[in-house]
């Protein structure tokens, strides 16, 4: 390599540290610069490198990214992982890969949408929600969104058969800690008699939307306000050209079941792994660097899950 090439080569920064949430709870987390790019360091068995926000951002240049982290003195990572954003799905690079499956819904118009990519039993529940009187509408975060938000997570602390991770937030919680990405975000809220009964923090990851934060309360899901969610965000990504709905990541669970209603469809996209020690190599060859959950089985996935659920009912009572 030339000494005009080494020069040109992105180094890697020390290792700094920022608040995000995890799990719900506001935490310290280590992060390291690599050229104009910021990556996650998560630290366990393993020390996984990624880059912080792979739903919004492209990797620039992997193989730079991982020369940098090969020759950086002070901090040796086991692992380095990045995949290709929708809608590049097919592999451009010889690492060794894995299909991550997301949940996609491709969007042209909203009328296509509602008579060629939904079931009927959707249709009929977002007219039935108009006919009750619930009204989907872009609105914006200020002080009266943030105390929706707020009674919403306060309803209850189990749901969907487990804890819920924002259940006891106060206001001023609630405001700060959902306050961090508004420069790409799009609040859409659901009311009914004025009282924000749902609502969808929609992410504009340039080439996709992203249904960051779709939640409504439990005293309404009779209106179905997560179906009229989904409509408005259909219609405000076809309003903006926008090619793509994604609500993360696919599941075997009945959450998939909702996203198969409303249109969305299992698209594998390429997850790259670059080993960068001995423990990373090894991880790979038993399948260990997804972490010890996503080792387990369907077949014992499913029961723990529902014990899970009886375990979280019974506290509730």
């Amino acid at each position: 390599m030339s000494k005009n090439m080494a020069a040109s080569m992105p180094s890697a920064s020390r290792i700094f540290t920022k608040e995000t949430l995890i799990n719900g709870r506001p935490t310290q987390t280590e992060h390291i610069k690599i050229g104009k790019q910021t990556f996650s360091i998560e630290r366990g068995l393993l020390t996984v490198v990624r880059l912080e926000d792979e739903w919004y951002e492209d990797i620039d240049e992997p193989q730079a990214v991982t020369r940098a982290l090969q020759e950086n003195l002070g901090f040796k990572p086991d692992l380095f992982t990045f995949w290709q954003r929708m809608p590049d799905v097919e592999p451009k690079y010889a690492y060794y890969q894995e299909s991550e499956d997301l949940a996609v819904l491709p969007v042209t118009t909203y009328e296509h949408w509602w008579n060629h990519q939904i079931k009927s039993r959707v249709r009929s529940q977002i007219r039935k929600s108009e006919k009750d009187g619930v009204v989907v509408r872009e609105t914006v975060y200020d002080d009266d969104f943030v105390h929706g938000m707020t009674a919403i997570f306060n309803e209850a602390p189990i749901r969907q058969g487990r804890k819920f991770w924002h259940y006891g937030k106060d206001f001023e919680t609630v405001k700060r800690q959902f306050s961090r990405y508004l420069f790409r975000e799009h609040m859409i809220g659901a009311y009914y008699q004025d009282e924000m009964i749902g609502f969808m923090m929609l992410g504009d990851a340039g080439r996709f939307g992203l249904t960051g934060q779709i939640i409504s309360s439990l005293k309404h899901r009779d209106k179905s306000p997560n179906n009229a969610l989904i409509a408005k965000a259909v219609e405000v990504c076809a309003a903006r050209k926008v090619d793509y709905l994604i609500y993360v990541f696919w599941s075997d669970d009945s959450l998939a079941e909702f996203k198969r209603r409303c249109g969305f469809q299992k698209v594998s996209i390429p997850r790259y792994y670059i080993p960068l020690t001995w423990k990373g190599e090894f991880a790979l060859k038993c399948d260990a660097h997804r972490g010890w959950r996503a080792m387990l089985p369907q077949s014992v996935k499913k029961p723990l899950k529902q014990l899970r659920g009886i375990w979280n009912g019974l506290r509730q009572k």
